[in-house]
């Protein structure tokens, strides 16, 4: 197929156990692009205020992009919509992988699920062929399980998406986890729970045809313009991932500490990209079309750990589960995370509970009783893990009360609610708005309630650029004058992203509107200004919010825990930095925009280690030459480009010496990532990339 469009959406009614299919009219098209903005216009049309999202009479909307499935990069992955039984408003999950780009190639731009099934089904696309396909066999299945069995009934071009135990019980924590063990989830709202309340275990999905651009040509060419600057800036994100960021995220007064309530923490490098690198990573996997490949994939291999195989942890669940709860154990807060993959479960959400239990505990909050033995001290890998397992498995008072999500168990429990850090409902994944202002306004506005993704500004008071919208250079994260308008045009960039469908990683790749723009004449044919595309962004945002207004949300919801905006971090980063939240939505409500109101395994890089020193020359002179990334800055002024020092040395030495911070910066040697214990005995080329922290 080509042109961006199949043109139709598959309508799947679970109660009459029927499938249609319907035209997709090209003025929707035309308005809402894709992914995110068609799936609001949907979920707006067809749920309202009076809807349950548990019932059968709420939606669940699968969408891809116009550029899911093409060669544009980072394209391969689609949207997912309901009403959230987490927040009870607007709810919708973005994933990467695969999937998406299946379901295009089996002519489809969507699927829009209603009703609810009497008995369990999976859903097999396979192009024109449609079934409902009784699935009592996979009922119980963990998510790699289901996988596993879709994919040897239907063949290995078979695409799984699929809800796990969690999900089953309609645990409003409950994600839709996607191509098994790789684990792209759709992990926030609470979406895997609506798939459960209408016993759809699965959609699987097995495309017939290519996906071509009008302009086969004019992309290739493009492309071949573009993509090396892209895979040069995201060097870091290949190479260690988001996890690469975990350090100095920590030294920036970023990641989130002991739920929310202090600054600094000396053991953040345990829990790092760098560590898994040299410790349990065993590869990397690559989303559909992403020239970039941050996900990681690891194994454990002994110890109380051992048998995980499959995704690593991103820098969010180290976050959540790790660094918040004062975790330091990487293999710990890695199985942890397996086991909210195979169960579906969102890691943010999840760990977030955990560390307000552990809030909780230490305060006398809970009773022993209510702890059913669990020693919920802070820094308890095994507590933590054990928690975590309980919650999956809905067993005991706490396990079952932390599966309703952080607000609704504070609520619930009727006591210590100061320690549920959420807003409207969702609670916050692992920036801190305390270290980047913008951030306060991005989630005090998102529509989803606290999101660092339908804004993303805290990336643009990191390294990301927005040229033609005048965000040449980055913004000061502790700055207060012109938030306002930051938040406006990024959250209208961030909704044509997940409409087009596209991956906002490519903005510290840099990616432009301009490239966007020509990607999608390549693909549509059509021709769009810089103010349309806007225009529609902007469009999109407001639909959002417009559903929500519809649900009781007003200005009054716009609103972030009090530990957030009056509970300094005082560390080296941020210090007493608090965001100014009041002042900054004043500026927002004096914009025009409608209702406001309202890495390879180290042992095989070719280099020596500590421990391993026996062939190593004595001191002589070593001559290191250096290919640098013109974001790497030091503190020492201009970095020589060729150094003759005493050796052997080590990398770290190397970095220090250069006057770079080594949480700060990617050291590379032959393409292989370079730890800063690793010895250098030789005269070699380093290359040095920043370190940019996804999540």
């Amino acid at each position: 197929m080509k042109g961006g469009y199949a043109g139709r959406l598959l309508h799947v009614d679970l109660t009459e156990e029927k499938t249609e299919a319907r035209e997709l009219p090209t003025r929707l098209q035309e308005d809402y692009l894709g992914g995110s903005g068609l799936g609001t216009r949907l979920l707006y049309d067809m749920t309202g205020p009076e809807t349950d999202p548990l019932g059968p009479e709420n939606v669940l909307i699968f969408v891809t992009g116009p550029f899911t499935g093409t060669k544009v990069p980072t394209s391969g992955r689609h949207q997912i919509l309901a009403k959230s039984p987490l927040t009870g408003i607007f709810g919708e999950g973005d994933a990467g992988g695969r999937w998406g780009a299946a379901l295009k190639g089996a002519k489809w731009d969507g699927i829009v699920v209603t009703g609810a099934a009497s008995r369990p089904l999976y859903l097999l696309v396979e192009g024109d062929a449609v079934r409902l396909v009784a699935a009592d066999d996979l009922w119980g299945r963990d998510t790699f399980e289901t996988e596993s069995v879709l994919v040897k009934r239907h063949g290995t071009t078979c695409r799984v998406a699929a809800i796990g135990p969690a999900g089953e019980r309609k645990t409003p924590l409950a994600a839709i986890v996607h191509d098994g063990a790789d684990a792209r989830v759709a992990g926030r709202c609470g979406l895997g729970a609506v798939m459960g309340s209408k016993k759809l275990k699965a959609l699987a999905v097995i495309a017939t045809e290519d996906v071509l651009p009008l302009d086969e040509r004019g992309l290739r060419s493009h492309l071949r313009e573009r993509l090396p600057l892209f895979v040069e800036n995201a060097k870091g994100l290949h190479l260690l991932g988001t996890a690469g960021g975990v350090a100095g995220a920590e030294k920036l007064g970023d990641l989130p500490l002991k739920n929310w309530s202090r600054g600094g923490w000396d053991r953040a490098a345990a829990i790092s990209g760098q560590e898994m690198a040299a410790t349990i990573l065993t590869g990397r996997f690559y989303c559909a079309s992403c020239p970039i490949g941050c996900g990681r994939t690891v194994a454990i291999e002994e110890g109380p750990y051992r048998g995980v195989v499959g995704a690593g942890p991103e820098y969010e669940t180290l976050g959540m589960l790790g660094a918040s709860c004062l975790v330091s154990d990487l293999e710990a807060i890695t199985y942890a995370a397996d086991i909210c993959n195979r169960c579906g479960m969102d890691t943010i959400e999840t760990g977030n509970a955990v560390a307000m239990a552990m809030e909780w505990a230490e305060k006398g909050i809970l009773s022993p009783a209510e702890l059913e033995g669990l020693d919920l001290r802070w820094g308890n890998a095994g507590a933590m893990v054990e928690l975590v397992r309980r919650i999956s498995r809905g067993e005991t008072f706490l396990g079952r009360l932390l599966g309703q999500g952080v607000a609704a168990a504070a609520r619930s429990l009727g006591r210590g609610l100061e320690a549920a850090i959420h807003c409207k409902g969702l609670s916050f994944p692992a920036h801190d708005p305390r270290c980047f202002n913008s951030l306060a306004l991005g989630y005090a506005t998102s529509d989803r309630g606290a999101c660092h993704l339908q804004g993303g500004t805290y990336m643009f008071e990191k390294t990301a650029l927005l040229p033609e919208l005048g965000y040449d250079r980055p913004q000061d994260r502790h700055g207060v004058a012109g938030k306002g308008r930051l938040n406006f045009d990024a959250q209208n960039v961030m909704a044509l992203f997940d409409s087009l469908k596209l991956c906002k990683f490519l903005l510290y790749a840099g990616a432009t509107l301009t490239d966007i723009r020509r990607w999608l004449a390549f693909v549509t044919g059509r021709e769009i200004s810089l103010e349309e595309l806007m225009r529609t962004g902007e469009r999109l945002f407001n639909l959002k919010r417009l559903y929500n207004v519809r649900c009781g949300i007003s200005r009054d919801d716009d609103v972030l825990p009090d530990r957030i905006v009056s509970l300094p971090r005082r560390d080296e980063g941020t210090g007493e930095n608090l965001p100014p939240l009041t002042t900054m939505l004043e500026e927002v409500l004096r914009l025009p925009r409608l209702g406001r109101q309202g890495s390879p395994d180290a042992g095989a890089a070719p280099f020596s280690r500590p421990g391993r020193r026996g062939g190593l020359s004595p001191a002589v002179t070593l001559t290191l030459s250096f290919r640098i990334h013109p974001l790497v800055t030091s503190r020492s002024g201009e970095i020589p480009r060729r150094l003759a020092i005493e050796g052997p040395t080590t990398a770290g030495k190397i970095i220090k010496d250069l006057g770079l911070d080594e949480t700060e910066v990617l050291a590379v040697l032959k393409g292989n990532y370079l730890p800063m214990e690793s010895v250098i005995d030789g005269e070699v080329e380093i290359s040095l990339y920043p370190v940019l922290a996804g999540g």
